[in-house]
């Protein structure tokens, strides 16, 4: 296997790893799932900004994480799904900035998982979906993934910077 290659599936695995592991950190302290979310492993959704083996490390550390959820398989499918979604368009959107930052890259967790955790919440919390339960389950979601990029997201994005971690 070539060096490159060893690279990209070593740093898929460690953002997997990473992202599964401070889920159950934030499992533990009952902020990882439903309502109001502060799942700290999604400060590393910003990490598509430099990497695209961050995609899958993202996507698979979800999968991984989200056995914890109460909502169990549909969580690890459709809560895999936005962040694969997410990953994508952060990766896409990293050139775009205002003032040499990539703001539009931090909004694709946001509103994604605001749509898809939302939804699910929405559909399986009661039983019965609810536009009402939607629509408060996808602004406590925004609200909690839009804290943990401004609090731990924005640090990370500037360290790996300051850091050259990366060269793009």
């Amino acid at each position: 296997m070539s060096g490159k290659k060893n690279r990209y599936l070593s740093e898929a695995a460690v953002i997997a790893a990473l992202y599964a592991a401070l889920t159950y950190v934030s499992g533990a302290f009952g902020a990882a799932y439903l309502g109001v979310q502060f799942r700290i492993s999604e400060a590393l959704t910003i990490m598509p900004i430099f990497s695209t083996a961050s995609i899958w490390g993202l996507v698979i550390g979800c999968v991984f994480g989200n056995i914890g959820s109460p909502f169990f398989v549909m969580d690890m499918v459709f809560g895999s799904l936005a962040t694969l979604l997410a990953a994508i368009l952060t990766r896409k959107l990293r050139q775009k900035k205002i003032k040499g930052f990539p703001v539009f890259s931090f909004l694709p967790p946001i509103i994604l998982n605001a749509f898809f955790v939302g939804a699910e919440i929405a559909f399986l919390a009661d039983g019965a979906f609810s536009v009402k339960l939607f629509i408060i389950s996808a602004l406590q979601v925004a609200a909690g993934e839009a804290a943990v990029l401004l609090l731990l997201g924005v640090p990370l994005y500037k360290a790996v910077k300051m850091l050259k971690l990366y060269s793009n």
